[in-house]
């Protein structure tokens, strides 16, 4: 189990947050989204459930939605495969038609792991199951490690001295099946 998250400087950023979600409500989220939240947002979002500055409200968003924010990865990359070129040679051959194309990335999209999303377009993939998980920023196929882990990500978001006093200790993010190549296009 991860180690209980110090949510201070999350409230002197002004983030308001409501009581954490209940093991039935995570439960009930994962179902319908058919993904799992890992070990550390799991705890962070039980803790206390942040409900302002763009952070999902796994408790009160509609679920049309939470249904976009879970497809605005897929449809970013359908958008750069129309409008901008894309195509990644894993894929193979693109193929003539756009249908045709908007099938094959969904079809890789849809074995990679889940991205989940945390705040405004930031993401953390639900696998590997397990704490430690990188957030990416993503924007059609403009996707960036935004922090190594979740907390690394809160602090660099809404703590400024923190991540300016960082000491470069050089950690790298964790490889994240799929997702880390975009990164390293």
């Amino acid at each position: 189990m991860p180690a209980p998250f110090d949510f201070t400087f999350l409230s002197r950023a002004g983030i308001t947050f409501e009581r954490g979600l209940t093991d039935l409500e995570i439960n009930q989220i994962e179902s319908d989204y058919a993904f799992t939240f890992p070990p550390d947002l799991k705890s962070f979002l039980k803790d206390a459930l942040p409900i302002s500055h763009g952070f999902i409200n796994w408790r009160c968003e509609s679920k049309q939605n939470l249904r976009n924010r879970l497809d605005w990865p897929i449809e970013g990359i359908c958008f750069d495969i129309e409008h901008n070129d894309f195509w990644l040679q894993d894929w193979g051959v693109r193929p003539d038609t756009l249908s045709k194309a908007f099938e094959i990335a969904r079809a890789s999209v849809s074995v990679a792991p889940t991205l989940i999303p945390i705040l405004g377009h930031r993401y953390i993939p639900d696998r590997p199951a397990e704490s430690g998980n990188p957030i990416f920023s993503v924007h059609q196929t403009d996707i960036i490690c935004y922090g190594i882990d979740l907390e690394d990500y809160l602090r660099n978001e809404f703590d400024q001295r923190a991540a300016a006093e960082k000491d470069g200790a050089g950690r790298t993010p964790k490889r994240i099946e799929f997702w880390t190549h975009l990164v390293e296009l």
